[in-house]
């Protein structure tokens, strides 16, 4: 049995520890928090969506963008203020351009692949996270905007996918709640909906059970890589100092995992994207009524829904280039709101609560997910926004990819 250490207590870090545990391994999961998932794991979109895994890696994305860049309301917004790191990532973005189609592809049965497991998981540890398996449905309003959607269909399909097109008609039959006109839209049933900030606290204690051991409050500040392993240090709570020594460490602390990777020796090329929700509370029988029930995005604005539970309709969206900035802002909720209050107006927004998290986000939108160049050093980290869709999967990656190796240094020692 070889002790791993993992950094990061999201949605990434627990399937990972979950992922070793089910391998032979002593884990011991670290988090600068108090409990587990209380950053971008904390209240995402809620979508499980292998439909929505185009990559954003094409020259469409960088015009609306441009376009975009002066609407303070826009879907995607750029803070044009000067940043190494923010321009040497978008340079490094459009430099991947050309794997727009394979990494697309690419990243659909990866998508399928983890909603296996994490259903799997789910059933396994006996977790409720108020999971509905009634597919997503795309919307559309004009031509343009569907014609394109079916150049992406035909990626998805290749990827696996079963996602098809649907009539205005067939859109109000598959959510009956939904307002408004549209040319037409897409429809994935095997996608799934649920609560990444349940299903992540919910295998956390699974975890526990199983043996983990949960270091929180624990800020790490420094990672030593020797001959005899890896020493994890952070300052507790009461300003003493606690130091971990591991036989390995995963690093899957999202935004964050920039700056361990250096510590490390190597190169982990993620930027923080944010992105805000809020959650509706439907504290109204009316309002229970009219909020969807079916996952919905709305390509125009790049909006996304959820229902979670009775009582709750998620509403996310936006996507902001503006540094390790967690603030909340009243000009990026009110379209969310709007939004809401347009497509479905029988729904009250009297008690909505805002949030704001950053994806992780690497300049390809592929996950950065295996060994690192030091012996007992991995990643699972950079999901950007499909952490919550590919974490069943990647964890499953690496922790095969630490297992092998643990393997290989008992074999050596015992040679």
């Amino acid at each position: 049995m070889s002790k791993i250490a993992i950094i990061g207590a999201g949605i990434t870090g627990v399937t990972t520890a979950h992922a070793l545990l089910e391998r032979g391994h002593s884990v011991v999961v670290l988090d600068r928090h108090r409990y587990a998932a209380m950053e971008t794991s904390f209240a995402n979109g809620g979508q499980l969506s292998a439909s929505n895994a185009e990559v954003w890696n094409s020259w469409a994305t960088v015009l609306k963008g441009m376009k975009w860049m002066l609407r303070g309301d826009a879907p995607l917004l750029l803070n044009p203020r000067p940043s190494l790191h923010k321009y040497s990532w978008l340079g490094e973005f459009a430099g991947q351009i050309r794997h727009y189609r394979a990494n697309t592809i690419a990243t659909t049965r990866l998508a399928i692949e983890a909603r296996r497991h994490l259903f799997a998981i789910a059933a396994q540890e006996g977790i409720d996270f108020d999971l509905e398996r009634r597919g997503i449905l795309h919307i559309y309003r004009d031509k343009a905007g569907f014609d394109a959607a079916a150049r992406v269909n035909a990626l998805l399909r290749e990827g696996g996918l079963d996602r098809h097109p649907v009539t205005p008609e067939e859109m109000r039959a598959i959510e009956p709640a939904l307002h408004g006109r549209y040319h037409g839209g897409f429809f994935t049933p095997s996608d799934a909906t649920g609560d990444i900030h349940k299903y992540t606290r919910g295998l956390a204690e699974a975890c526990a059970r199983r043996g983990a051991r949960f270091h929180f409050d624990a800020a790490v500040d420094s990672i030593t890589h020797g001959r005899d392993g890896i020493a994890i240090g952070w300052k507790a709570p009461d300003g003493s100092r606690e130091v971990l020594a591991a036989d390995a460490v995963v690093v899957c602390a999202g935004v964050a995992s920039r700056r361990f990777a250096a510590m490390l020796g190597d190169r982990v090329n993620i930027y923080p994207v944010k992105g805000y929700s809020i959650t509706v509370h439907l504290d109204d029988e009316r309002s229970r009524a009219a909020a969807p029930t079916v996952s919905l995005l709305d390509d125009a604005t790049k909006i996304v829904t959820s229902r979670l539970g009775r009582d709750r309709f998620r509403v996310a969206g936006t996507a902001e280039f503006n540094g390790e900035n967690r603030d909340i802002r009243a000009d990026r909720i009110r379209p969310l709101v709007a939004w809401t209050e347009a497509l479905f107006p029988d729904v009250g927004t009297a008690r909505v609560v805002p949030w704001a998290g950053l994806r992780p986000m690497t300049p390809n939108l592929m996950p950065r997910i295996g060994a690192g160049s030091r012996p007992g050093v991995f990643y699972n980290t950079g999901h950007g926004h499909l952490g919550w869709t590919l974490s069943a999967a990647t964890a499953q990656m690496v922790a095969e990819a630490v297992h092998a190796g643990a393997v290989s240094n008992r074999a050596d020692r015992a040679a």
